[in-house]
């Protein structure tokens, strides 16, 4: 017991500085080039860098707090399901298109297989999830890979009265040790792992991935050869569907962002100046006009004085909460549409925001596209 506690305080204390690199390094490159871009006769082939370092740097450092984030929520119990019917087809060539780029500019040969036909690709199940762990075995993939190839795809299994997709991502990196093959897959294993060459990440992927399968009624497993590279393989059950509307669906979306029905009065309540200029970029084209306020005692005061059909809510902001403002808003105003926006984004804070009287809730960073289909669903 005493080795067991000692082991898991070594593992955790190597986790919280592997945590730290991982959060300092990206903030290092945005605050750092950031304060590059306020320089004088800075060319524009030199400005077009520091932006895309940037990018690179928010999209890890994101990578970072999703993955701790979803860990907490899976280690609680709270990770919610959200099964649908979905074209797994479509998936597996989104993600060939995604990760392309990269491989070409590791000079790694990238393909991939589909295991169904084209009109049969439906599969019933969590679109998020089935991404996630596809998306997290690539990324390693490449992270590990040096040359040779990355393949991965699907295909049935027929196991008696059991049909299942048997999905593999195989490369031929630098693959893993015996010894460390089944602890692959527990949290906080990468961090503890002493190598000459240093890899980013949380060393929470597989962690993920591995609850992921298992929240949706598959296994997961590997092989490798170290030095000649790594298979992962997963397995999800299988029902064949072959009269779906996907296409309707996605239709229906894109149409959703792109009628207007009408121009909009908007109140943004948001305490942080940074996002309330996010947020009237975003919505710049669909407003009429457009008002601010920073505190929640503020955007209950305004709502008597004037009309709005919109308030994007923050929910944490100084004198009264969001959910505080939503609730007495509604008390004289049950019409108006209210969407709560939050960097919270934990397990239970959409049910908080709804039982307040929000119509909608939306975590950020704020996608546009998202926050466009949300607003037109409410707004009539």
């Amino acid at each position: 017991a005493k080795d067991k506690a000692e082991e898991s305080d070594r593992l955790k204390s190597a986790f919280l500085a592997n945590m730290s690199h991982e959060i300092r390094t990206p903030m290092n490159g945005i605050l750092g080039f950031t304060s590059l871009l306020k320089e004088p006769d800075l060319t524009s082939n030199e400005k077009d860098n520091y932006i895309k370092i940037i990018e690179k740097s928010g999209k890890r450092m994101l990578t970072t707090i999703n993955n701790i984030v979803d860990i907490s929520k899976i280690e609680a119990g709270q990770m919610e399901v959200s099964i649908s019917d979905f074209s797994i087809n479509k998936q597996i060539e989104f993600l060939y298109t995604f990760f392309k780029p990269e491989t070409q500019k590791k000079g790694i040969e990238l393909s991939y297989k589909n295991g169904l036909p084209k009109n049969e690709d439906s599969i019933t199940s969590d679109m998020v999830k089935v991404n996630a762990i596809l998306t997290n075995l690539i990324k390693n993939a490449i992270k590990y890979s040096h040359k040779g190839s990355i393949d991965f795809g699907y295909q049935i299994i027929e196991d008696k009265d059991l049909t299942s997709l048997q999905f593999y991502v195989k490369d031929k990196g630098i693959g893993i040790p015996k010894d460390r093959q089944k602890a692959v897959f527990d949290r906080f294993v990468q961090a503890d792992i002493e190598d000459k060459q240093v890899y980013e990440g949380s060393g929470l992927g597989l962690t993920i991935s591995k609850a992921y399968v298992e929240m949706l009624g598959g296994t997961i497993w590997l092989e490798s050869e170290e030095g000649e590279g790594s298979q992962f393989y997963f397995t999800l059950p299988f029902k064949s569907i072959k009269n779906r509307k996907h296409q309707e669906e996605q239709t229906t979306s894109k149409s959703i962002l792109t009628e207007i029905p009408r121009k909009l009065s908007i109140l943004v309540a948001e305490d942080d100046e940074t996002s309330g200029i996010y947020l009237k970029t975003l919505t710049r084209g669909i407003y009429k006009d457009i008002s601010f306020v920073k505190t929640g005692t503020k955007a209950v005061e305004i709502c008597k004085e004037k009309t709005f059909d919109l308030i994007l809510m923050d929910i944490k902001m100084p004198e009264m909460s969001g959910y505080e403002a939503t609730r007495k808003i509604r008390e004289f105003n049950k019409d108006i549409v209210i969407i709560a926006q939050t960097a919270y984004a934990l397990s239970g804070d959409r049910e908080l925001s709804l039982e307040a009287g929000c119509n909608d809730y939306i975590s950020k960073p704020i996608n546009k596209n998202k926050l466009m289909e949300m607003i037109w669903k409410h707004v009539k």
